[in-house]
C-alpha cells in the first residue's frame, strides 16, 4: 500500500521540545496554502518545515531546515515572504495552530 504524504506528520514534537510558531498564507487559487512550522529542540536549535497544503489536504514540496536563533528564523520567514509576494502576491502570516497525537487527541504546545 502506498503511503500518502497527507497521512504523515510534517513535524513531530518530541519530549522536551516546544513549538516556536506557525505561519500560513491565504489560499492561493490552483495552488493551495503555503505553511511554515517551527519548533525548538532540547538542544536549542530551531527546526522548521515549509510546505504547500493542497486543496485536497495533501502536503507537497516539503522543505526543512535548522537555525540557531529566533532572529535567524525571522530571516527564513522574510525570505519565504519575499518569494511568495513576487510569485503570488501573498505572504505568510502568524496563525494559531493545534497539535494532536496520532490517535487524534489534542496535546499542548510543549511536550513534557
Amino acid at each position: 500500500m502506498k503511503s500518502s504524504l497527507s497521512q504523515l506528520a510534517v513535524m513531530n514534537v518530541d519530549k522536551g521540545e516546544e513549538i516556536v510558531g506557525g505561519w500560513a498564507t491565504v489560499r492561493i487559487s490552483q495552488t493551495g496554502i503555503y505553511k511554515l512550522l517551527a519548533k525548538k529542540r532540547k538542544d536549542g536549535v530551531i527546526e522548521w518545515a515549509h510546505f504547500i497544503q493542497r486543496d485536497d489536504g495533501t502536503r507537497d514540496r516539503v522543505m526543512r531546515g535548522e537555525v540557531n536563533s529566533r532572529e535567524q528564523l525571522d530571516e527564513v520567514v522574510e525570505i519565504a515572504n519575499r518569494n511568495l509576494q513576487k510569485l503570488f502576491g501573498a505572504k505568510l502570516q502568524a496563525v494559531e495552530y493545534n497539535m494532536y497525537n496520532l490517535d487524534g487527541s489534542k496535546i499542548s504546545d510543549t511536550k513534557q
